[in-house]
């Protein structure tokens, strides 16, 4: 019985270490994605200073780190980068969901919501796969495949840009996928906050929901610019 009772110990304790260090990285990972999210959403908005000015951004992603590395040597590193977090990211969190299905199925209990539970924070499975849907949408769009919808060329970063967002449903995709990425970003923030211990005071779990908050209207009402910008006619060829 002992030697039973030490195995399941033993258990229990390499499932929890491997809990956390799923958790750990997710935050990690989550806070990779939270920093290019911002830098693109800054990138983006060099849309409202007009086609020169928007294609000369894109063009420097492409020239970042010569002659170190190669044309597009950078931003090849930081797609690779951006992958593999990608991979681990949904890894973890959905090894971590069937964990969650297992024991409430092997212990026939609910779970119940708490104080910190929000709307966001059950968007957050159904957001991540609406999220992973929109990501392969927009590299085939814009990197991958560059697909103008309209017929139109290719070749011009900026055109392209404005013929996709000036075909309504396009912008609604779009939007739909930012309104996501916000309430992604409002419980994540908060999440990752939380599993890297910094929200152990009530002053801390404030500012925490507070930075979850601010980054999610900041990075999705940043990006749902652009596309109303086309729409409403301030973005134009």
């Amino acid at each position: 019985m002992a030697d039973v009772a030490t195995a399941t110990l033993v258990k229990n304790s390499r499932s929890t270490r491997s809990t956390i260090a799923l958790k750990l990285l997710m935050a990690v990972t989550g806070l990779v994605f939270i920093g290019y999210v911002l830098a693109h959403m800054y990138g983006n908005l060099k849309a409202f200073a007009g086609h020169d000015s928007f294609n000369e951004y894109a063009e420097h992603l492409r020239t970042l780190g010569e002659p170190l590395l190669p044309y597009s040597g950078l931003l090849w590193i930081i797609r690779v980068v951006l992958l593999v977090s990608l991979a681990l990211h949904v890894y973890a969190a959905v090894t971590l969901w069937r964990r969650a299905q297992t024991a409430r199925g092997g212990t026939k209990y609910v779970v119940k919501k708490n104080k910190h539970s929000s709307f966001s924070s059950h968007l957050m499975r159904w957001g991540g796969v609406t999220l992973l849907l929109f990501i392969v949408w927009h590299l085939l769009n814009f990197t991958v495949g560059k697909v103008n919808v309209t017929g139109g060329a290719t070749n011009d970063p900026f055109n392209l840009m404005v013929d996709s967002f000036s075909v309504w449903w396009l912008t609604l995709i779009y939007l739909v996928a930012m309104f996501m990425l916000g309430t992604h970003l409002h419980h994540g923030v908060w999440s990752a906050g939380q599993t890297l211990g910094f929200t152990n005071s009530a002053r801390q779990r404030l500012v925490w929901k507070r930075a979850g908050l601010v980054v999610a209207v900041v990075v999705a009402g940043g990006f749902s610019l652009v596309p109303l910008g086309v729409l409403t006619g301030v973005i134009s060829k």
